[in-house]
């Protein structure tokens, strides 16, 4: 067994070992060994123990486990397709379309539901004139930076548009939920919202797998990827198109939780190299360890729930500082 695959077998190992701890960490106390005896004897003497466990933790964990993973995948497809270790999975604006989207849901006063399907759309929207734009105006051009621009006009756009909304809330009710919503959390995430994301997640998720070594020969370049008989353009699009839909579909359900798919993408490379055969599995867990240390601390650090965005920031910040430096000191990416 390489060292690659050696460290792939470790982080799920550590993954397991993480998610059943996570089931003990909340405002309810659980010890492991009360946990372990429930799981072996099913006779838990506080009825309210299975709600608990099943209905509230279990979920969180889940979800955490679903959205760092699939928040770190869609990263490092970005920065390998777009040659940019800067490139986050927002940069065609489906942070701030799905942003957008929801902040819409919460002033109509629709439903969770409604609150995540405006969002998935809004993000979709948000990358698709993105794209559309980039082919109108980039015929002439470079078709990656026109294409990193054309995102960077939709995010600037929609960002407006959240501000106008924000502005217009009713300061004593639907402000703040717009805010909360926009600084990520997963504490009301449901068996049924994952029975929804998870298989889109994983449609996304392993179509870019699959062109895994296309996306090696991307990041060399287009000329490189044309000698080799690669069409360029169709494969720039089927992944951002799969790492748009997993990146809006886990926004719908958890609100903005931002630096995942910046810095563990950057931690993977570090470890395994850039091949995206080995980066893509081992940053989609490596953002599920870090997401599920991340719920840990917002549920268990304070009285009332910090939100995830809040966290992932302050650790993010100086995390991709030391990237930088360390980056600084070599001749490439």
């Amino acid at each position: 067994m390489n060292r690659n695959r050696y460290f792939i077998l470790v982080s799920i190992i550590i993954l397991i070992i993480l998610s059943f701890l996570s089931l003990c960490v909340g405002r309810y106390p659980v010890s492991p060994l009360q946990l372990m005896t429930y799981f072996f004897t099913v006779q838990p003497h506080d009825p309210n123990f299975p709600v608990i466990l099943y209905q509230i933790r279990l979920p969180r964990i889940i979800g955490a486990i679903a959205a760092g993973g699939a928040l770190s995948i869609s990263g490092a497809a970005y920065q390998g397709m777009f040659r940019n270790p800067m490139v986050s999975s927002g940069i065609l604006g489906v942070t701030s379309g799905a942003g957008f989207g929801a902040s819409v849901a919460i002033l109509l006063s629709l439903p969770i539901v409604g609150i995540q399907f405006l969002s998935f759309a809004g993000g979709i929207s948000a990358v698709l004139i993105a794209v559309m734009i980039s082919r109108w105006v980039g015929k002439k051009h470079d078709q990656v930076l026109v294409l990193v621009l054309s995102g960077i006009i939709i995010s600037s756009l929609f960002n407006a548009l959240l501000s106008m909304l924000k502005y217009v809330a009713d300061p004593d009710d639907k402000l703040p939920e717009i805010i909360y919503w926009l600084m990520g959390s997963i504490s009301g995430i449901k068996m049924t919202d994952l029975a929804l994301i998870i298989p889109i997640i994983l449609a996304g998720s392993i179509p870019l797998w699959l062109i895994s070594w296309r996306l090696d020969v991307m990041s060399f370049g287009e000329e490189e990827a044309r000698s080799m008989g690669i069409n360029a353009s169709r494969i720039r699009t089927l992944a951002i198109f799969c790492a748009s839909l997993v990146t809006a579909c886990v926004i719908s359900v958890s609100g903005i939780i931002g630096w995942v798919g910046l810095i563990i993408p950057h931690l993977a490379r570090l470890i395994v190299g850039p091949g995206h055969k080995m980066l893509l599995p081992s940053a989609f867990l490596l953002g599920a360890i870090f997401m599920l240390v991340i719920d840990n601390l917002a549920r268990s650090l304070a009285p009332v729930e910090i939100p995830l965005g809040i966290l992932t920031s302050i650790i993010g910040a100086p995390v991709f500082i030391y990237f930088l430096k360390k980056k600084s000191t070599q001749r490439s990416w």
